[in-house]
């Protein structure tokens, strides 16, 4: 344990020392003639704790394109590039959920590596030569001394590459290989004239994914090809170039639907060759986004954390359509390219995305995107629409132009609803609610547990109806992942009250009321002699020698201490059931005081969350089921309680800025990042923002100055603005709140208050104001 502290220490010293050589790094890059907000970004962030889909550098928001560096390529967890693995193993273009492809590495071919180039091309490279901000990367390949460096359009890789005076120049195209979380077969190349090439590769099928999905890529050089080399062993490529010139462009364009659209992708986006220009586009493009929040006061790196976080809730979730709108439709029993709806200029109404599951969205994107970029929650609810009028089933995490069915529930269902609520989305809502409460009846995505792509039984919807809970252990048998109960029964009961919302907007009366009652199903579970959530079987028998603080066993990546405050649509319910609002107060209180001594999460990384000791943390951070949990104190009575638990998470978990901490959990495509967002901003939206005013509950911010610019095509004010007066590590509390002069009732204030614009005057005070 000792020696395990005097490692970390360490390492945190050395990460420390990197941040700054990488910050001076940048300064020093072809990117930061002028300074943006974007440099304030640190991409390295809890690179250590790796995921094929996790790091973003060469890329631009939602990008089809993610290119970077890989520097672990076979596996999903610590895939991708890790921090603490100094040798690249190619640069590719997909880095996606449940997808990976298109890997290339420049070469320097000589006599002594001609022979066996093809399976042994690794190189080391240092951290000290490399500089990375978003929409840019480069490092230096110590073994063929090259100078590589990367951008990207959304769907068009750029690359740059000096070679050495000396030895041929190269480029492998690795189309054969195992990168992330699938295999790549079946890659082509060939030369279509002296300078482009046409290719293709398989992502084959996996667990995650059933169907193959073939991506296909044009490439173009301003440099002639000498020569395409393909190697009969690996099935890979080898380009070869004869001119002296030591500077080589690239350019790579992907689709997911033709060789042509590929084309297409880059004459759209890219038709020149400025290397540096489409680095500054990708830049402004980056700052332009991230700008939209301004702060003033914490510390440089409370900034400089905040941004990054602001980062990571824009790099998620990936284009699958071209810019022409077509876009690959995985949905039916054979494969098709299907064709976005498009406006009277031509262009495609929306993009298509690939995503992982919005399970945890109502207290994370729901409600950044909701305020700060509709534009984007919009374009989501579209894309998510697609899927349903393809498949007939709106998705819970699709990939590849299909549905993974990735963990549980109906979770789409508060994102779509909460951009209906917040005025985002006003066309089709009949339609979209038909779409919705499909999912939540029989044979509906409700009934499916995680992964399970041919039946309908793994979710125990039939149970929910028939006897108002799911069973644990499930006696049908296992038909997919995540067969708990105990937390799909509170799931489905969030989101059918979520629902009940819509409907009630609608005037479905009958429906509101049927939802409304099925919402209260997670009494059903709450066993009052103990005050916890805890299982029953299919005989409504609670689970004997049930431990609350034992991991999974009828909860969902959690246990049953922090299950139990996953009512987000009945806190006061749930507090009634415990004895009411002060015993309430009191247990959970008592959970963060317990939770403290580990940091408020099961570890440093989603995979510590298995461990004996870290497993057993009643308030966990690092994952979505209890994330919520240090607001709940608003909704109870007790803002103060909020103010200082929500700081301490804050100041313990999420202010770290090195590649060994940063989220301490899982960031599944945006959502810790935007978690953090809005936990340092003070604003949160305990039902996701699914209720008929989407309420915030106003919270401590960390900053002393918070300016949000508001998107005029969907809202009347121009900037609301948050002034924490008094603010510091010390003043967590809120004496005194006011909006636009008005006294603030109950620390909320409406989404359409906030979105009308004005400025939010808090007094920030050390003392508690209970």
């Amino acid at each position: 344990m000792e020696l395990n502290k005097i490692s970390k220490i360490g390492r945190i010293v050395i990460s420390l020392t990197l941040i700054f050589l990488v910050s001076c790094n940048a300064q020093k890059s072809v990117s930061s003639n002028k300074k943006q907000i974007s440099d304030m970004v640190y991409p390295l962030l809890d690179t250590e704790n790796s995921r094929w889909f996790y790091f973003s550098s060469a890329s631009r928001p939602f990008g089809m394109v993610n290119l970077n560096p890989d520097t672990e390529i076979k596996g999903d967890w610590g895939g991708g590039y890790k921090y603490t693995t100094d040798t690249v193993k190619g640069f590719s273009h997909v880095h996606e959920w449940q997808m990976s492809g298109v890997s290339v590495m420049p070469v320097t071919i000589s006599a002594q590596n001609k022979a066996a180039i093809f399976k042994d091309f690794y190189s080391k490279f240092s951290h000290q030569t490399e500089t990375i901000t978003p929409g840019y990367h480069s490092l230096r390949l110590d073994r063929y001394q090259i100078q590589t460096e990367l951008t990207s359009t959304a769907r068009v890789g750029f690359h740059k590459y000096t070679f050495p005076s000396k030895g041929q120049k190269g480029i492998l195209f690795n189309l054969n290989t195992i990168l992330g979380p699938c295999e790549n077969t079946n890659g082509k190349l060939e030369k279509y004239n002296d300078y482009e090439l046409s290719g293709s590769l398989v992502l084959s099928a996996n667990f995650r994914r059933p169907k193959p999905l073939t991506v296909y890529f044009k490439v173009k050089t301003n440099m002639a090809i000498a020569s395409v080399e393909r190697d009969q062993t690996t099935g890979n490529y080898l380009i070869h170039f004869n001119e002296k010139d030591q500077t080589l462009l690239m350019k790579v364009g992907i689709s997911y639907t033709s060789i042509e659209n590929a084309n297409i992708n880059i004459s759209t986006e890219l038709p020149g060759w400025d290397f540096n220009k489409t680095v500054a586009d990708s830049k402004k493009e980056w700052s332009d986004l991230l700008g939209r929040i301004k702060i003033e006061g914490g510390t440089a790196t409370d900034q400089r954390r905040f941004y990054t976080d602001l980062w990571h809730a824009l790099q998620g979730r990936k284009k699958i359509s071209d810019a022409n709108g077509s876009y690959p439709d995985n949905t039916g029993d054979t494969f098709r390219v299907g064709h976005l709806p498009l406006n009277a200029d031509g262009k495609p109404k929306f993009n298509h995305y690939n995503s992982d599951a919005f399970w945890g969205a109502q207290w994370t994107i729901n409600n950044l995107w909701g305020l700060v970029y509709p534009e984007i929650m919009e374009e989501f609810v579209y894309s998510l629409m697609q899927y349903y009028k393809d498949g007939g089933s709106i998705p819970r995490g699709p990939s590849g132009g299909n549905d993974t069915y990735v963990m549980t529930g109906a979770s789409a269902t508060p994102f779509i609803v909460s951009a209906i609520q917040k005025g985002i989305v006003k066309e089709d809502l009949e339609t979209i609610y038909v779409a919705l409460k499909k999912g939540h009846m029989e044979g509906g995505i409700m009934a499916k547990a995680g992964y399970e792509h041919n039946t309908s039984i793994g979710g125990g919807l039939k149970y929910y109806l028939e006897k108002g809970f799911v069973p644990y252990p499930l006696p049908d048998g296992n038909f997919g992942s995540h067969e708990d109960g105990a937390s799909q029964t509170l799931e489905y009961a969030y989101q059918d009250w979520t629902l009940a919302q819509l409907a009630k907007k609608l005037h479905h009366e009958e429906d509101y009321n049927y939802f409304m009652k099925r919402s209260k199903n997670y009494q059903n579970v709450f066993d009052a002699s103990i005050g916890w959530i805890r299982p029953k079987d299919v005989e409504r028998k609670w689970r004997e020698n049930y431990d609350p603080y034992q991991y999974e066993n009828g909860f969902i990546e959690s246990n049953g201490a922090q299950s139990t405050w996953f009512v987000p649509h009945d806190i006061l319910g749930l507090a009634n059931l415990m004895g009411g609002k002060e015993k309430a107060v009191t247990k959970l209180n008592e959970q963060f005081e317990a939770a403290k001594k580990l940091k408020y999460t099961s570890g440093t990384s989603h995979d510590a969350e298995l461990h004996p000791e870290f497993s057993r943390i009643p308030v966990n951070f690092g994952n979505q089921p209890s994330m919520q949990t240090s607001n709940i104190f608003t909704i109870l009575g007790r803002p103060d309680l909020t103010q200082y638990w929500t700081r301490n998470v804050v100041k313990e978990t999420f202010s770290g800025l090195s590649p060994a901490t940063g989220y301490n959990g899982d960031e599944d495509q945006g959502l810790m990042g935007s978690l953090n967002v809005l936990l340092k901003l003070g604003l949160f939206q305990m039902n996701g923002g699914t209720d008929k005013d989407a309420v915030y509950q106003i919270g401590s911010p960390i900053f002393n100055k918070i300016s949000i610019d508001l998107n005029p095509k969907y809202y009347s004010g121009k900037t609301f603005v948050i002034k924490a007066q008094n603010n510091t590590a010390e003043n967590v509390y809120i004496k005194d709140i006011k909006f636009n002069n008005k006294a603030v009732k109950d620390f909320t204030l409406s989404h359409q208050d906030i979105t009308n614009g004005g400025e939010l005057i808090l007094e920030m005070s050390s003392t508690s104001n209970p």
